[in-house]
């Protein structure tokens, strides 16, 4: 019962479907038809658009109840739109703006989609791609390993082990306090930014296969070895291909907004206008320096 009246309580909400009852959801739809209220057909896709409506209300459930609680919500929502026609709601001037400003905002959001889609080419990602490498920057990497531990003590102690040929990984695994420690310490590639200074000013002076003398941080003492040191390489196309769909798509639909808001007549009628420039009235006016 909680169900139901969380569904009635949302399709309440949602007029811009009070005209469902005019006519089926999308007639045209190619679709599988998967119920029908009241001789109104719901298609599976129209299961998509309610579950991007409401997904946000919907309690946890499996797969199944989800399915059916969407179904039951498009159900409530053409039953009690039909109720609304008959009782002629939709002629309230308050449900009359609500339709209009709902159906622009597909419009909009529909243009929008289909700008950036079209946006989308290899060509316009390649030269995006080849453009961000090119002001790429050069950047260092260490790869290197630590040992971590309490005190400065322990970390001496630790050092002269090192120094008389104890294996660094199976110190760091035996004796570091660090989550890594059971990967003998490996802190894998990093940059310089990537790690409080006084670790990274000392994993960065060191040569491939150098160990530090005892380094301390906000999060006790450490002795680094550096495995390797290399320019961080670019990524390549692919890595970074759905970042680059994003940006192509978000900057195409930028120019169209930035492209129809320069064509427009937009006024605003609830404040006085700005003042003219007299240099646009008077075109023999100097010019301002």
């Amino acid at each position: 019962m909680a169900s139901t009246r969380l569904i009635v309580s949302c399709a309440l909400t949602i007029t811009a479907l009070l005209c469902a009852a005019a006519a089926p959801l999308r007639a045209e739809d190619s679709s599988p038809v998967v119920a029908r209220a009241n001789g109104v057909d719901i298609h599976e896709s129209d299961l998509t658009f309610a579950e991007e409506e409401i997904g946000g209300n919907m309690p946890q459930m499996g797969p199944d109840q989800k399915r059916d609680y969407l179904i039951t919500y498009l159900a409530d929502v053409i039953v009690m739109s039909q109720a609304a026609e008959q009782k002629k709601v939709g002629d309230n001037p308050d449900v009359q703006r609500r339709l209009s400003f709902d159906r622009n905002r597909v419009l909009m959001e529909a243009l929008l989609q289909q700008a950036g889609k079209a946006a989308i080419t290899d060509a316009a990602m390649k030269q995006v791609y080849d453009d961000a490498v090119k002001q790429m920057p050069s950047e260092q990497e260490v790869h290197a390993r630590h040992i971590l531990v309490p005190t400065e003590d322990e970390a001496k102690a630790i050092e002269v082990e090192l120094k008389k040929g104890a294996d660094f990984a199976t110190l760091a695994k035996e004796k570091s306090k660090d989550p890594g420690a059971a990967d003998g310490g490996d802190l894998g590639y990093f940059t310089k930014d990537q790690m409080v200074p006084e670790f990274a000013e000392a994993a960065f002076k060191l040569d491939k296969g150098q160990i530090s003398d005892p380094i301390h941080t906000q999060f006790g003492w450490h002795i680094i070895k550096v495995e390797d040191k290399r320019t961080k390489p670019t990524p390549t196309f692919d890595q970074v291909k759905v970042q680059l769909e994003n940006y192509v798509a978000h900057r195409a639909q930028a120019e169209l907004v930035d492209s129809l808001r320069k064509s427009a007549k937009i006024e605003r009628l609830d404040k006085p206008a700005p003042a003219p420039d007299p240099a646009t009235l008077n075109p023999a006016a100097p010019a301002k320096k």
